[in-house]
């Protein structure tokens, strides 16, 4: 009996841990289904079914099919035609299957990517050049950022006649933002959180403003990058001190608040796009990014894509990734890509190590200097018991061991403000913050709360060097003030983004590069130029770096060709920029990688650092169309479904049609090569591959001789050698031959066409690839 009774106990045990585990899972199950998650519906407008009457009735119904409870955060009427809204991953497939409904996008969580330069870029150098400034106050340019700062002096609006009669927005009023606000240079104001809201619960208004306002100070920044008004003695606590001014700096300026604490949502970038077009923008900034899905399946892809179809011109930050390769954000042809370069200005801080050596770092360091007598040094990863101690992470400090000492910080794993503030807690009294190989010799400049200097890797190697080879270690620290005339410049940034596209191959990215390195601009009177809560400072402008920076400047030049001929598309646009850029210095060496010192190559720099001045008579353009832009997605074999989602139009790719990748109208070439099998001894047959592209003249009549810098790897021939164009706007085509040789593969190659009558040089990069 009691031999049953415990089978028996054993046997329920058994039944009970199988229920109990069973549940488990079929809970979990369950908890996944009902979990709501936002997704953007794109709906096919045109195939509304004849029930409806108004489309926005027919969304409402698709919906409520599916759930009861869920709500349209938004509709889309401009760039994409569908809603947002919150559902199960179920009611997602349930609605996915409805007629009428184009795609099923998931919500996607972008980041932001983040006085001198318009000398820097020549644009102080000859009025007559530039458009009438009427002109370019008839330009708009909406940012989508973390909203602005209105109070700053970068917006005053004095001298700038009414409102161009194109606008359609408005100024909307939220938490510390008025319709008075706006006024003639910030002429409208708007912010999205719905999707934000969605994910992360309402907005904490003691944290952040839910209205256009920045309390961030990365907006203002960038849109006072692109066209804030000239403030005279501007400077960061006496750092860049001089005339403040965007690029455009009488263009008008429209803020679209998409991005706050918790960061920058989809479905409120795609509604701000939307209604950015609707309000009649011709130019869009956008300095953040994420991954690239496939085209019809990025939404900012799809919004950049109608917006560029009606006339819009769309810069974006290439992304921070650098320098590794294939890193980059944004690289759907109908969006310009920006990469970051510098100035040739930097703010020098000097150490003097106890050995007498001295050593130039950089720093915006403003607070009380250390004293000029040598103090203890010691190494972060010498003073933690944390495998990560070299980084100065929070906490990860032993006081006893840095105490009264100035410390060295090896960048990287935190942001480079929060080490020192990190070592001041500790109870250091300074820091220097040392490259890592992946930083090279770049060096960043920012108003840190500690003595601080950043060094290049190879100086940072030898201020470790040093400390541990002598028993008692000491250094100091002071401070300069602006050095100007930096050379070389410009040098790319070790943080910016590089090529090769991943997604796309065959079309080169980023673009171009412009700067992005230690820039003043405007900044928020709600943040500390750190950004770190302990930061209790306040400025009206601040220096920060990253291809958020170099976004803009484009943006605002892009708006000054705008006004300077206002009948130009997007793509001639870009193609103007591209081509006229420069990719080497006065004395013919290739612009440098501050990473490793190198040659810099076009998936580093794209087509070149751009040159204004050179850009608005660029003599020949490569003008894109819509309808190249659809042969280009039925080449990557794109469904007409696909192809809808993107365009919202009608169009099935003929089946007798070759389309090609490669014969996309690009302003820049990229060759990706297979390289073959082969058996031992074998010969392999060169690569022969055609690339067709077309050139529009905006120039008087002139005839264009080509010009081609080829590696040994690649004969290169281009027919017809001569293009003569007897009126503007001509066209006349061109094809280009490749023929490669095998090589191993990983391996790459780069090479220069340029086309020229005597006055004009306009110049396409090369990049071949073999995989």
């Amino acid at each position: 009996m009691k031999m049953q009774t415990c089978r028996l106990s054993q046997w329920f045990l058994l039944f009970l841990i199988s229920f109990c585990s069973c549940s488990f899972t079929e809970a979990q199950k369950s908890n996944r289904q009902l979990k709501k998650k936002t997704y953007v519906i794109h709906m096919d407008r045109t195939n509304m079914p004849q029930a409806f009457d108004d489309h926005f009735k027919w969304y409402d119904s698709s919906l409520k099919s599916v759930s009861n409870s869920a709500q349209m955060l938004y509709s889309y009427n401009t760039v994409v035609h569908g809603f947002s809204t919150r559902l199960t991953v179920e009611e997602a497939k349930l609605i996915e299957k409805q007629e009428g409904i184009l795609a099923v996008i998931p919500e996607v969580k972008y980041e932001l990517h983040t006085t001198r330069t318009p000398e820097f870029l020549g644009l102080g150098k000859s009025v007559s050049f530039f458009p009438a400034s009427e002109k370019v106050s008839e330009v708009i340019i909406g940012v989508l950022d973390t909203g602005v700062w209105p109070e700053l002096e970068s917006f005053n609006d004095a001298g700038l006649g009414p409102v161009p009669a194109s606008w359609k927005g408005e100024c909307e009023v939220g938490k510390n933002f008025t319709s008075s606000s706006c006024n003639r240079k910030l002429i409208g104001a708007r912010y999205f959180s719905k999707g934000y809201e969605a994910a992360f619960g309402a907005i904490d208004e003691s944290q952040e403003s839910k209205s256009p306002r920045d309390d961030d100070g990365h907006g203002s920044h960038t849109s006072t990058t692109a066209a804030g008004s000239a403030v005279t003695g501007a400077s960061l606590f006496g750092f860049a001190a001089g005339t403040a001014r965007g690029m455009a700096a009488e263009a008008r300026v429209a803020t679209y608040k998409v991005c706050w604490l918790g960061g920058c949502f989809s479905s409120d970038i795609l509604a701000a796009i939307d209604k950015a077009v609707e309000d009649g923008v011709n130019v869009l900034s956008l300095s953040l990014g994420g991954s690239s899905p496939d085209y019809y399946r990025d939404n900012v892809a799809i919004g950049a894509f109608s917006a560029a179809a009606q006339g819009v011109f769309v810069s974006c930050s290439a992304g921070n990734g650098g320098p590794s390769s294939g890193t980059l954000s944004n690289v759907a042809p109908w969006i310009t890509t920006v990469g970051a370069g510098t100035l040739d200005r930097d703010f020098p801080a000097y150490v003097t190590l106890g050995n007498g050596k001295k050593i130039t770092g950089e720093s915006l360091y403003s607070g009380k200097p250390l004293p000029d007598s040598l103090l203890p040094i010691v190494y972060a990863g010498n003073a933690s018991n944390s495998t990560s101690g070299s980084l100065c992470l929070s906490s990860t400090l032993n006081p006893a061991k840095v105490a009264g000492k100035i410390v060295v910080c090896d960048r990287g794993g935190n942001s480079r403000v929060q080490k020192g503030l990190v070592v001041k807690e500790a109870g250091g009294v300074g820091m220097i913050l040392a490259n890592t190989e992946a930083y090279g010799e770049e060096q960043l400049a920012d108003a840190h709360l500690t003595p601080t200097a950043a060094v290049g890797k190879k100086s940072g190697d030898a201020i470790k060097s040093y400390i541990s080879s002598d028993a008692n270690p000491t250094a100091t620290i002071s401070t300069g003030t602006t050095r100007l005339g930096v050379q070389p410049s410009p040098v790319v940034a070790a943080f910016s983004s590089r090529g090769p596209n991943l997604l796309t191959p065959h079309i080169l990215k980023p673009d171009l590069i412009a700067p992005g390195v230690n820039i003043l601009a405007g900044w928020t009177g709600g943040a500390g130029p750190t950004g770190l809560d302990s930061d209790k400072r306040h400025v009206a402008f601040n220096i920060i770096s990253g291809t958020s920076m170099s976004c803009p400047h484009i943006s605002g030049l892009a708006a000054l060709l705008k006004a300077a001929h206002p009948d130009w598309s997007p793509a001639a646009i870009r193609s103007a920029l591209m081509t006229t850029a420069y990719s080497t210095y006065k004395n013919g060496e290739v612009i440098q990688d501050v990473s490793n010192g190198s040659p810099s190559t076009p998936f580093d720099i794209g087509a070149g650092h751009v040159n204004p001045t050179a850009a608005l008579d660029p003599g020949l353009v490569y003008d894109t169309t819509t309808d190249d832009y659809f042969a280009f997605l039925c080449a990557l074999n794109y469904s007409s479904l696909q192809i809808k989602v993107i365009s919202k139009r009608d169009f099935t790719c003929n089946g007798n049609k070759n389309y090609k990748l490669e014969d996309l109208n690009y302003p820049s070439f990229a060759v990706p090569l297979e390289t073959p099998s082969t058996r031992g001894g074998e010969d392999v047959a060169p690569t022969t591959v055609k690339y067709t592209r077309t050139l529009t003249n905006k120039g008087a009549p002139s005839t264009y001789k080509v010009s081609v810098t080829a590696p040994k790897e690649v004969k290169i021939v281009v027919e017809p050698e001569s293009l003569s164009f007897a009126e503007a706007n001509e066209q006349k085509s061109y094809t280009v031959t490749f023929i490669a040789s095998p090589m191993p593969s990983g391996s790459e190659s780069f090479a220069r066409l340029e086309w020229s009558d005597g006055k004009h040089i306009v110049g396409s990069p090369i990049a071949f690839t073999w995989t």
